[in-house]
């Protein structure tokens, strides 16, 4: 039997930057997908999914790329990436899969899922490169197959962190720089709002009118660059853009340097948790006022967080519904309380490993 599994994960720092090239601070979470496998005596591969009722079977007999059926045929575009880079797979499996990642709510489970997949066809094909194993590498995978493959407008922050696991930096602007924080942070309470969250288009209302501006201002500053640009040139170039823009300009380029602030922060050999936890309250109300990703529910969570004694809070992941989090080093099982009473549902997380093979 072969058995992979992958964290979920939480934006501490750097939500909706990835796609700007701009760098984000990550955590692995200790909710996890699972896949286990057996061997069949034919060229098919069988998905029973049991937490939504539902199977899926791959037959490879033909050797050739599969056919999509859906938009999002994740297991038949993870297949098609890794056949097309050369690898094949000579045995059928009965797989299963479970996770303990809320779905569609921000916490990354569909990467998770599509790392679990990618890892477990790694193991079993043939025709494959050593260096495809490394979990980087299950990610940039997983990213070509979830991503690029479908056109969606997301960056690699998801399948990156997912795939390599504990606290990252990773700096999208430096060839995909990542690197594995020392810090230990304490406790975090994961808070499901249990609103169903519309990606695509929370995605296209902040990722498009930040790239417009960027176009507009490159006409009078040629060298323009999210990493370099600053509060004040936005200032200068303001009657370039239209409001809307400048709104979510403003609240990228305050968040870029949050999550530079809190970087120096990590660094540190004793780091102060309390400003920790005040630089996540202060990204999400950038993420809220600004590029108004919050809803009224999350609003309430993360204010039972707070009086319940967390350090702080932010929505996670694209926004629109979905989870919040609240930083709870101490009592964390009053904070977890605390959000389900404000009715959402509640799980204290830690940082975890990344995919791995069991």
């Amino acid at each position: 039997m072969i058995k992979v599994s992958a964290p979920g994960r939480i934006c501490l720092f750097g939500e909706h930057q990835d796609y700007l090239q701009l760098p984000v601070i990550t955590a692995a979470i200790n909710r996890r997908v699972e896949l286990t496998a057996t061997p069949r005596n034919d060229m098919k591969i069988v998905i029973d999914l049991p937490d939504i009722k539902s199977q899926e079977i791959l037959d490879i007999s033909a050797e050739t790329e599969l056919e999509y059926s859906a938009q999002r045929d994740y297991f038949k575009s993870v297949y098609n990436v890794l056949f097309r880079k050369g690898l094949r797979i000579k045995q059928g499996y009965n797989c299963t899969v479970r996770g303990k990642i809320p779905i569609n709510s921000g916490t990354s489970s569909s990467s998770a899922l599509n790392n679990v997949w990618c890892r477990f066809l790694l193991e079993i094909g043939d025709n494959i490169l050593p260096k495809w194993k490394g979990k980087a590498m299950t990610g940039h995978f997983s990213y070509l197959a979830e991503v690029e493959e479908f056109g969606e407008p997301g960056g690699k922050m998801d399948q990156l962190a997912t795939a390599v696991g504990e606290v990252l930096h990773i700096d999208f602007s430096n060839n995909c720089k990542i690197t594995e924080l020392p810090t230990k942070l304490g406790s975090f309470v994961l808070g499901d709002s249990q609103e169903p969250k519309d990606t695509m288009h929370i995605l296209a209302s902040t990722k498009a009118p930040a790239l417009s501006a960027a176009e507009k201002i490159k006409t009078k500053l040629p060298d323009f660059e999210f990493t370099t640009f600053s509060l004040e040139q936005l200032q200068q170039y303001s009657h370039l853009i239209t409001d809307t823009e400048m709104v979510v300009m403003e609240g990228m380029l305050h968040n870029r340097n949050i999550c530079r602030e809190a970087l120096l922060e990590m660094h540190k050999p004793d780091i102060d948790h309390r400003k920790i936890g005040k630089m996540l309250t202060q990204h999400h109300r950038y993420l809220a006022d600004n590029l108004q990703i919050s809803t009224p529910k999350i609003e309430i969570m993360l204010e039972a967080a707070l009086n319940a004694g967390a350090l702080g809070g932010k929505i996670n992941g694209s926004g629109g519904g979905g989870c919040m989090f609240a930083y709870a080093p101490k009592d964390p099982e009053k904070v977890a309380k605390a959000i389900e009473n404000a009715g959402g549902k509640a799980y204290i997380i830690n940082s975890a490993e990344g995919v791995t093979i069991h």
